[in-house]
């Protein structure tokens, strides 16, 4: 009788002749890092926080994330955000189409402000995490992936969507006593866009991204290298 085997990896791969440590992110501990299954996470004999954790799927997962949260920003940017009804007008306005106004109103600091924190650099670690996924899922590398790792990383402090986000329930809690508000599909864009990153940036623990990152590049230059994990597929 054929037996049923998963296409994704039950642990993830690295380096058989490479010594591995991980540091507690609250004590500094070291600790020898052991393989996991996928679902089972590690944590400090010291104080028991978490040090790292094996997440199902997690390239294939942080790669749908990931083109996902590209379509919602796309979508966050063209269609309409919020259309407002007062005094028999109405104003319909996309996000990108609030971004030209505040440049144009006399607001450019805010206006190239909007645009870096809450498009661009959203775009740039979604588009980063694709480049890292797509190679990975077969196993290869593709050029300058370790600058574009520490890109991605380097930005999740500089993403912010979610100040967006809460800005905007703050504003549209005080135009609402002024106007009718209807929400659109911008709006609804913006929430899974925050979503979409939140699900792409945590959906595979740093730890694995760079053990994999390495054996595709020595396995470029040496193809019979020794790794241990990644089993069956």
């Amino acid at each position: 009788m054929p037996t049923l085997k998963f296409l994704h990896r039950q642990t993830w791969p690295r380096l058989r002749d490479r010594h591995h440590e991980v540091a507690c992110h609250f004590c500094d501990s070291l600790h020898d890092v052991e393989l996991i299954e996928e679902g089972q996470t590690a944590y400090c004999n010291t104080c028991g926080s978490t040090l790292y954790t094996n997440r199902p799927q997690s390239l294939e997962r942080a790669f749908a994330f990931g083109l996902t949260g590209v379509l919602f920003l796309l979508g966050m940017l063209f269609l309409p955000f919020i259309t407002m009804e007062a005094q028999g007008n109405n104003l319909t306005t996309s996000a990108g189409e609030t971004v030209i106004r505040l440049w144009l109103t006399g607001g450019p600091i805010i206006s190239v402000a909007v645009a870096i924190f809450i498009f661009i650099l959203p775009f740039f670690q979604l588009a980063s995490l694709i480049y890292l996924c797509l190679p990975l899922l077969s196993g290869r590398a593709f050029p300058g992936m370790v600058p574009v790792t520490k890109l991605m990383q380097g930005l999740q402090s500089w993403v912010m969507v979610e100040v967006f986000f809460l800005g905007t329930l703050v504003s549209l809690l005080k135009l609402v006593k002024l106007a009718d508000i209807t929400l659109g599909l911008g709006f609804w864009s913006m929430v899974g866009l925050m979503l979409s990153l939140a699900a792409a940036v945590g959906g595979i623990d740093k730890l694995e991204l760079w053990d994999r990152i390495e054996v595709a590049y020595r396995r470029r230059k040496t193809p019979d290298v020794s790794v241990e994990g990644g089993v069956e597929c």
